[in-house]
């Protein structure tokens, strides 16, 4: 008959194991494994020494038996020399009646209670140790025998399938955290517009991946010798001291790393000559990652990570590997937003130039021609005979310059009509649908329901605009003799229809880059605004935009939500 007490021991070994496969944490497990080895064994004192990728000191010390005080007392953990570290090399189970009398033992520290049994047993993934299980001090006082040995070793067994399996459920989780994180900021890459919340979004998704203190991303200044912090993730007060914090190229680490353009990790940032230490203390930081930001070859800027929560602060080489990815995407965020305002720049001043050549045509046109007849009209009094025939090239010249001053003013409110400026976008509109009346002969009526309060300045200027495109589109080809305009607020924002009774035209028959359609669409675009046309042939045109109202923290309009409304051709000249 099998020994009860080995019957008793086993049973409760079968159980331990089933609890430990079904967790799926690797540090609740490996808790949960240095408990159930000193519950099976009797033993006081139990601790678990995972082993470094080196295979030659322990990156981890998991304990039971020792309370916080203690452990706090005892200070730094062990790192495997000694008894341990006999393990660490040998890879298979050790006993000892009393390990200080061991020759290989190297002592304990300060404060650290007394040991004298010991019990040693790997374990084993794949053949290779991943750590070791320690137990000493049995509750009987009297050694671990052969049996304690069996006991824990098919436990270490048992444990490593379960360390396995907890390890590749963590990884496989991790993986889909960051795969969402990724497919966040890619898709953050084509919707958002605002450089610096892109940005933003880049640092708090890493922070929360690789579980750090503190995350930034520094860009150059233009034309200058530093860095300045565009994006920060990290506590209120840490962010609020960072964002905007200029540091150094050439003194600081991010510096050096920007100029070399190759990541470096940084486990201790006191012990790295290249660190403004300076900045570091203001900071608070003790470790680091710091990975440029290249696109093309060439290194625009960088991010930088700092100090990992937990006991351990220092960062892994998958830590490093994490980043990287993630500041590449901020790369091209950073280099989309450089090439979108270039060529946004290249847009305004190609803007500028139609423009100035129009005011050309029309000063020499017009202007020109006007004061021209004025100095023709003035040799016409001096060269007068008579009083009569003075009055009457004086009344002349004046309807001349009647007319010059006329249009001077018309050319003045086209440029930027004052009234936008002094009494608001309804007030403008009404004057602009008066002069456009008077001017073709086209009825024009404007209808508003906006309310007391003033449109945001950029707002008004736009819908002015495009009113004003679109009446002078009306004017080319619609051939209508009544347009309407009509301002609502809807859906938290501002609409603009423009509708004319004239010939309309079939909508596939207009070129989508044609007739106005890009300027429209961009002076929309740049406030979140969205522009749809609606026309048939024999039944006039309708013209609709939309612009938000709402605004962004740092004051501008957002985004337009998705689907209000569709681009299509549009009239206009």
């Amino acid at each position: 008959m099998p020994d009860p007490l080995s019957e008793s021991r086993l049973r409760a070994l079968f159980e331990s194991s089933v609890a430990l496969t079904s967790e799926l944490s690797v540090d609740a497990l490996l808790q949960k494994l240095v408990e159930t080895a000193a519950a099976l064994t009797g033993a006081r004192y139990a601790a678990l020494g995972v082993i470094d990728e080196s295979g030659s000191t322990l990156e981890r010390f998991v304990t039971t038996g020792v309370g916080p005080e203690a452990r706090e007392e005892i200070g730094e953990l062990p790192h495997g020399r000694g008894i341990l570290g006999v393990l660490i090399r040998e890879a298979r189970p050790l006993r000892l009646h009393d390990l200080t009398k061991d020759p290989r033992a190297v002592g304990f520290p300060p404060h650290h209670p007394p040991m004298k049994s010991f019990l040693g047993v790997p374990i084993m993934l794949r053949g290779v140790a991943f750590g070791n299980l320690y137990l000493t001090e049995k509750h009987s006082d009297e050694d671990f025998d052969e049996q304690d040995e069996e006991i824990v070793t098919l436990l270490a067994s048992q444990a490593a399938v379960a360390v396995e399996n907890a390890r590749l459920y963590e990884s496989a989780t991790r993986w889909s955290r960051q795969l969402e994180s990724l497919h966040e900021i890619i898709r953050s890459l084509v919707e958002e517009t605002d450089l610096e919340r892109l940005l933003t979004l880049v640092c708090a998704r890493l922070r929360e991946l690789i579980d750090a203190r503190l995350a930034l991303i520094a860009l150059p200044e233009r034309g200058g010798q530093d860095l300045r912090i565009a994006a920060v993730d990290g506590d209120s007060d840490t962010r609020d001291a960072v964002l905007g914090h200029k540091l150094l190229r050439a003194g600081s680490k991010s510096g050096r790393v920007l100029e070399r353009g190759h990541s470096a990790r940084v486990d201790s940032v006191i012990d790295d000559p290249e660190v403004d230490q300076d900045e570091a203390r203001r900071l608070g930081i003790r470790t680091g990652l710091y990975v440029p930001l290249i696109v093309r070859g060439h290194p625009i800027g960088i991010v930088a990570v700092h100090d990992k929560l937990g006991a351990e602060a220092r960062f892994s080489d998958e830590d490093l590997r994490l980043a990287e990815i993630f500041a590449a995407r901020a790369a091209v965020a950073v280099d989309l937003s450089e090439r979108v305002a270039r060529d946004t720049v290249r847009r305004v001043i190609a803007a500028q130039e139609v423009e100035r050549r129009r005011l050309a045509r029309e000063l020499h046109d017009e202007t020109g021609q006007a004061l021209t007849s004025i100095l023709l009209g003035l040799k016409a009094i001096r060269a007068a005979e008579t009083d009569a025939q003075a009055e009457q090239a004086e009344a002349n010249l004046r309807e001349l310059v009647v007319q010059a001053l006329q249009d001077v003013r018309s050319l003045a409110v086209e440029l930027r009509p004052s009234a936008l400026d002094d009494f608001g976008l309804l007030a403008a509109l009404e004057r602009l649908a008066g002069t456009f009346a008077e001017r073709t002969g086209i009825k024009a009526t404007v209808a508003a329901t906006l309310g007391d309060t003033r449109l945001p300045s950029e707002t008004e200027t736009v819908v002015y605009r495009l009113v004003q495109e679109a009446l002078t589109n009306i004017v080319k080809h619609a051939a209508a003799s009544e347009v309407g305009i009509v301002l609502t607020m809807r859906d938290g924002g501002v609409s603009a229809v423009v509708e004319d009774d004239g010939q309309g035209f079939a909508e596939s028959d207009v070129r989508a880059d044609a007739l106005g359609l890009v300027g429209m669409r961009e002076r929309l675009a740049l406030l979140g605004g969205t522009l749809a046309i609606e026309s048939r042939p024999g039944e006039g045109t309708a013209l609709i935009a939309y612009v938000p109202l709402i605004e962004a923290p740092d004051g501008r309009a957002a985004a337009a939500p998705e689907g209000s409304a569709t681009d299509t051709p549009s009239p206009g000249g």
